[in-house]
């Protein structure tokens, strides 16, 4: 046990290539499934906050519902509409990384869509008398308060951020664990771990950690640092 471990960090400060390799790649896939994420489900989010519109409710119950879709569902509903005999059959997606962005990028935007819609809503009770007042058009009501709730907002980034980069389901599904290519650090835990090869399996957690506390940390900073500017 203390020999794996041993070997496990080994691997991690002697940058093994392979090690880092399915590093970069879950790096890459869940950041930019992650931008994804916020430049849709932001605007989402606040859109259902603040918007009344017939069927809203539903809508709210549909994000909802959305976000806590079992991830192997997703997987499934992305690879029949990437696969040869799919719609996007035509573009290859299946088995690439944009194939996984995609099937990422649909557990964030609803995550982030639901979550900062609870968050907007409580803003907008505070300033719904004042963007009245001024009659805001609907986009620039949105784009306020967004702004106004940036930094709460913070914990919906670091949410969608982990949801991406801890998903195994639906990436092994659309991307097919292949070597060098569409390999993440949780597909790859998943594959090293059933073939016993426990050191290189406890070395992609030790990164996986790392990167999670670091994101952590960097994103405590930035929100420390920018509540002491603004107040």
């Amino acid at each position: 046990m203390i020999d794996t471990i041993y070997q496990s960090f080994l691997l991690v400060l002697h940058l093994d290539p392979e090690v880092w390799h399915i590093a970069l790649v879950s790096l890459f896939v869940s950041s930019s499934a992650l931008i994804i994420g916020i430049l849709i489900g932001l605007p989402i989010g606040a859109f259902l906050a603040i918007a009344h519109f017939p069927g809203k409710k539903w809508c709210i119950t549909f994000v909802n519902t959305f976000m806590s879709v079992p991830t192997v569902i997703i997987g499934v509903l992305i690879y029949l509409l990437l696969s040869r005999s799919g719609p996007l059959g035509e573009f290859g997606l299946l088995f690439t990384k944009t194939g996984m962005i995609i099937a990422q990028s649909c557990l964030t935007i609803p995550l982030i869509a639901a979550i900062s819609r609870q968050i907007i809503s409580d803003a907008w009770q505070i300033h719904q008398d004042t963007f009245s007042a001024l009659q805001f058009k609907l986009l620039h009501q949105v784009k306020w308060i967004l702004w106004d709730s940036r930094f709460s907002l913070m914990i919906v980034v670091l949410l969608g951020f982990s949801r991406a980069i801890s998903e195994v389901g639906a990436v092994m599904i659309v991307g097919g664990n292949i070597a060098q290519h569409t390999r993440t650090l949780t597909t790859a835990i998943a594959l090293e771990t059933s073939k016993g090869d426990l050191v290189l399996s406890l070395s992609l957690g030790i990164v996986l950690l790392m990167i999670v506390f670091i994101i952590n940390v960097i994103s405590h900073f930035l929100k420390s640092n920018a509540e002491k500017k603004y107040g």
